[in-house]
């Protein structure tokens, strides 16, 4: 498996589900190896920065942007604790068990919190553009798989719609195509081998403040301020235009 090749938020570089955007964020790794007798190496993650924060946003008040954040840091603050405590020694691996037990508990939600960490991540780091359409590179890829800017629009916002938590575009190494993906939590529904582009958070702490039940309407912002620049930044650090 090549860098950055899965469809959901693994760590940045290799082995990815989806990749988080690598251009204005840094994530900081504490690799540390707290449980010696297992051997393992769990990373500390961090809140990061983002531009889209510091401006203002047409349509999404800051009230609901500085809500928004809280959710992500709790996201953090939850993966690191559970990393914490699986590199502890503290969980007994002969009790692992498929319908409940302490080690499966764990890893499901780490699943969950890392998926709101890298989610968000590419979320705000592509708000606050000029909306329009893509450079010609990212352009051509989504007329080649939607027949037109228009087709994919109308197919990521009948996406976003549909789901119950998050809607992606994404690039599929596979088929070299781009696809709209629909997922229902942080955690699903994981499409190995693809590296998302674009982030649409669906659920209803992401419009409800500014839009009630209006989520086609927030749909719609969504497009007027996505930075394309900030797209194309993600797909030219992995290789999609090569």
């Amino acid at each position: 498996m090549r860098p950055g090749r899965r469809l959901h938020r693994g760590f940045p570089g290799k082995y990815n589900r989806f990749t988080a955007c690598a251009s204005c964020m840094h994530r900081t790794f504490e690799r540390t190896s707290n449980n010696s007798e297992r051997g393992y190496s769990m990373a500390k993650y961090e809140a990061k920065k983002f531009r889209s924060f510091e401006i203002e946003l047409a349509g999404i008040s800051k009230k609901a942007m500085e809500e928004h954040y809280k959710l992500y840091q709790g996201y953090v603050g939850k993966a690191n604790e559970i990393l914490d405590r699986l590199a502890s020694g503290g969980v007994d691996l002969s009790k692992a068990n498929p319908t409940y037990s302490e080690f499966r508990e764990l890893k499901v939600e780490l699943s969950r919190a890392l998926g709101g960490i890298k989610n968000h991540e590419v979320y705000f780091n592509h708000l606050g553009g000029k909306g329009g359409k893509p450079g010609a590179q990212l352009l051509g890829l989504i007329e080649k798989a939607f027949g037109s800017f228009d087709g994919w629009q109308a197919d990521l916002r009948a996406t976003g719609i549909a789901a119950r938590g998050w809607a992606w575009t994404a690039y599929d190494w596979d088929t070299g195509s781009v696809f709209n993906y629909i997922g229902d939590e942080q955690n699903t529904y994981p499409i190995w081998n693809g590296t998302p582009l674009v982030a649409l958070d669906c659920f209803e702490h992401a419009y409800f403040m500014d839009y009630g039940t209006g989520k086609a309407a927030y749909i719609d912002t969504f497009f007027k301020l996505l930075d394309w620049g900030a797209v194309e930044r993600q797909a030219e650090h992995f290789g999609i235009f090569k």
